[in-house]
């Protein structure tokens, strides 16, 4: 991702409550349909980041550290 890059756009909510990642915004970090965008509502400011996608190391490493399932899934959802 890239770093110390400040950018300001304005989008509208619609009616079914859906709105667009700007494009500028899409490009620069490079999302791309189906990435999932984790919503962090911090005291009273909105913060929008892509989650990080899971690689095939970071999955074969998630199953030889063993544990439980629900650890397990966590660390998914998390994308740790």
């Amino acid at each position: 991702m890239l770093s110390g890059i400040h950018m300001r756009c304005e989008t509208k909510v619609s009616s079914g409550y859906s709105t667009i990642v700007p494009a500028d915004i899409r490009k620069s970090l490079g999302i791309n349909p189906g990435d999932i965008l984790e919503w962090i509502l911090d005291d009273n400011e909105i913060v929008v980041k892509p989650r990080k996608k899971m690689q095939l190391g970071d999955i074969v490493g998630l199953i030889e550290e063993g544990g439980d399932a629900l650890s397990a899934k966590k660390k998914i959802q998390n994308g740790a």
